[in-house]
């Protein structure tokens, strides 16, 4: 555990260069924008985030999970569940954890607001999977210390959880085409990136849809699966219907965005 950082960093980069080496190699849609056009603030926004939480926050999760372990904290710390049970069953119900999180960002309008920084990304790629506006990320960060106290996640489940999260929101961001029959199979197991870029078009039906980051079966069992878009992925529309214009994906704007009434549409949760 006292390696969790390098450990972190390591499986990041490695899955980033992974994920965008396989997104120019075989790319599922032309970009709207250059890489050059985005990249830049979508990386920014990363290395912000980080500095951010470590400045705010005295604990990371897994540190957090020590602790919850060595003072008894939550259910599986009190269940007398074999310890692999209870890595297994932690991974789970953060898993759930995080599903039920990213649909309350699209139901309560003022996590709304947050949350559709992300969603104003004019593609979907790589680094989309980390654009995240810093206030969601510090928010997010809180309710998940809650969920592992609640739970008494073990600090191994965490830090595999965070690591899969990471690399799967990465994955399944991505700008790749996977061969059809591959991507029908993985959808029983993992999120794939046509599953999960239904839920960025600018549709708001499909918008709502396709919550799951790792797991997708969170999304069958409770009715927001939606297999395809309409338009098809080649031809369907990325992003947020009133923040169009390519100087958006500048750092400043991505980060005043939620403090902006661009539309008054915008005043009202996704799924309202």
């Amino acid at each position: 555990m006292s390696n969790e950082p390098v450990i972190r960093v390591a499986f990041f980069l490695g899955v980033f260069v992974v994920v965008a080496a396989w997104e120019a190699m075989a790319p599922r849609r032309e970009r709207q924008l250059p890489r050059r056009a985005r990249w830049p603030a979508n990386l920014g926004i990363v290395a912000l985030n980080t500095a951010l939480v470590r400045l705010l926050l005295p604990t990371t999760a897994v540190a957090f999970a020590l602790l919850g372990e060595q003072r008894g904290w939550g259910l599986l710390n009190n269940l007398g569940l074999p310890h692999w049970a209870a890595i297994i069953l932690a991974i789970l119900a953060l898993d759930l954890a995080i599903y039920l999180q990213h649909v309350l960002f699209h139901a309560v309008p003022a996590l709304w607001r947050l949350h559709r920084m992300h969603h104003a990304d004019l593609d979907i790629d790589v680094t989309t999977g980390a654009r995240f506006h810093p206030i969601e990320i510090a928010a997010s960060m809180l309710l998940k210390l809650a969920a592992i106290a609640a739970l008494g996640a073990p600090a191994e489940a965490v830090l595999a959880f965070e690591i899969l999260l990471n690399a799967t929101a990465m994955f399944n961001h991505a700008n790749l085409r996977l061969p059809e029959g591959l991507d029908r199979a993985l959808r029983w197991v993992l999120v794939t990136p046509d599953m999960h870029r239904v839920h960025h078009s600018i549709v708001r039906h499909e918008t709502n849809s396709n919550f799951g980051f790792n797991l997708p079966w969170w999304d069958r069992l409770f009715g927001t699966y939606r297999a395809q878009p309409a338009a098809g992925h080649e031809a369907m529309t990325i992003g947020i219907e009133q923040f169009r214009s390519p100087g958006e994906q500048r750092l400043d704007r991505m980060l005043t965005q939620p403090f902006r009434d661009d539309a008054s549409a915008e005043n009202r949760g996704a799924l309202t």
